[in-house]
């Protein structure tokens, strides 16, 4: 089996795209990897700080590996919080006022209309392609349900009355912007590497 060293600390993340990938391919975490370094994200798009990550691992590595950027976009709040979404509300990843905030600033606004966006970094025998996925929707006016992480308690995706937070895993990637852009990932590694793990 293929194995992939994915580029991030974060847990749930790694947890979601093994549930996507199925046993197709081996995720190897960077804690199960042996490498303890927080990767920084200073660019201004998705695409760059994706890029950013996998090129530090496949750096420190010279292996296989992938990394992925996730930002929420609000029109009505220019796109934010967009790719400061992690920091929303400040550089401790705290999710919770990050939502907080968000529905703060949201709270006059009657365009609710927002859109998770996911862009995969794959480094893959040294070079590099990526790989977008996105799921539109609306932002709640209050946190509902305690599933998933994030801003998924004030989300609900095109299609359904739920939040993500309200949602199971399998209902989740049903929708989820990160399936899109892994199931992308999955295309291309069977068809361009010759992995057929059916």
């Amino acid at each position: 089996m293929q194995s992939l060293i994915f580029a991030t600390n974060n847990r749930n993340k790694v947890n979601e795209i093994r549930s996507v990938l199925n046993g197709l391919f081996e995720v190897i975490s960077l804690e199960e990897a042996g490498i303890d370094i927080d990767i920084p994200e200073p660019h201004d798009t998705l695409e760059a700080n994706a890029r950013e990550k996998s090129a530090t691992i496949h750096s420190i590595t010279g292996k296989n590996c992938f990394s992925e950027d996730t930002g929420l976009e609000v029109p009505a709040l220019n796109n934010e919080p967009g790719v400061k979404s992690a920091r929303y509300a400040g550089d401790g990843h705290d999710f919770k006022k990050n939502t907080e905030k968000l529905l703060a600033n949201m709270l006059l606004v009657t365009d609710r209309r927002a859109r998770f966006r996911t862009v995969i970094s794959l480094i893959l025998d040294g070079r590099e392609y990526q790989f977008e996925g996105i799921c539109n929707g609306i932002i709640t006016n209050e946190e509902k349900g305690d599933q998933g992480f994030g801003y998924d308690p004030v989300f609900i995706p095109e299609g359904s009355s739920k939040t993500f937070a309200e949602m199971e895993m399998a209902e989740k990637n049903l929708f989820s912007h990160r399936k899109k852009a892994t199931a992308k990932l999955i295309e291309f590694l069977k068809t361009h590497h010759g992995q057929d793990q059916n």
